[in-house]
C-alpha cells in the first residue's frame, strides 16, 4: 500500500493546532455577525471578521472552509481574489498613522503604523484557522492560490500574508519529540500502521 503523504501531512498539521481549536462553551459576547448560511463566501468572511463569539466564530469559519472546498476552480479563484482586494489595508489610515508618527515619533505611534498597515485579511485567515482542520484547509487554499498567481498578480498580497502567517505559526518551538511504543494512543498507532504499511514495524 503506497504511503499517502498528503493525508499524513494534513493529520500532522491538524494535530499541531488541535489544542487551540476547542470551542469555549458559554463564554464570549453574543454573536453580532448573523449572516445567512447561503450568503456569498466573501460576505461570510466579512461577518467572521466582526464575530465576537468564539463558538459562533468557529462554526462560521468551518462553514466557510467547507463551502470553499466544495466550490469549483472558478469559484475558489473568485473568493481568493475578493479576499485579496476587499480586505486590503486602508491607505488613508496608514497615511494618518504615518503623519502622526512624523509629528510625534515614538513607540506608541510606530505601533499604530504597524496596526494600520496590517491587512484585515490576516485576521480573517487567523479566524479561519480556528476551525477544525483549519490549518490543512489554509494550506490547500494556498495551493489553489499558487496555481492562479502566475495569471493573476492581484493575488500576490494574499500570498504574502499567508506566507507570513504560516511562518509565524510553524517554528521549532512547536516540535514535540516523543517515543512511540505500544502504550502510545491507539489512534496514533493506527495511523502509523496505515501510513507506514510498506515498512516493517517492530
Amino acid at each position: 500500500m503506497p504511503l499517502d503523504r498528503s493525508r499524513l501531512a494534513r493529520d500532522i498539521l491538524e494535530s499541531l493546532f488541535q489544542r487551540w481549536r476547542r470551542p469555549v462553551v458559554g463564554k464570549g459576547a453574543p454573536s453580532v455577525a448573523a449572516v445567512p448560511a447561503d450568503a456569498p463566501l466573501i460576505d461570510r468572511a466579512a461577518a467572521l471578521l466582526e464575530e465576537r463569539s468564539q463558538s459562533s466564530g468557529v462554526h462560521l469559519a468551518a462553514g466557510i472552509l467547507a463551502d470553499y472546498a466544495a466550490c469549483d476552480d472558478a469559484g475558489r479563484h473568485a473568493f481568493l481574489r475578493a479576499l485579496a482586494t476587499r480586505f486590503a489595508p486602508d491607505p488613508q489610515a496608514i497615511r494618518a498613522a504615518l503623519d502622526a508618527h512624523d509629528a510625534d515619533p515614538g513607540p506608541a505611534r510606530l505601533s499604530a503604523v504597524t496596526r494600520a498597515a496590517e491587512a484585515p485579511r490576516q485576521e480573517v485567515l487567523r479566524r479561519l484557522n480556528q476551525a477544525p482542520a483549519g490549518t490543512a484547509a489554509l494550506v490547500a487554499m494556498r495551493a489553489d492560490l499558487l496555481r492562479h498567481l502566475p495569471q493573476d498578480p492581484m493575488l500576490a498580497p494574499l500570498e504574502d500574508d499567508l506566507v507570513h502567517l504560516l511562518r509565524s505559526w510553524f517554528n521549532r518551538g512547536f516540535l514535540v519529540l516523543r517515543r512511540i511504543d505500544w502504550s502510545s494512543p491507539a489512534d496514533l498507532l493506527e495511523r502509523i500502521i496505515r501510513y507506514e504499511a510498506v515498512h516493517s514495524i517492530a
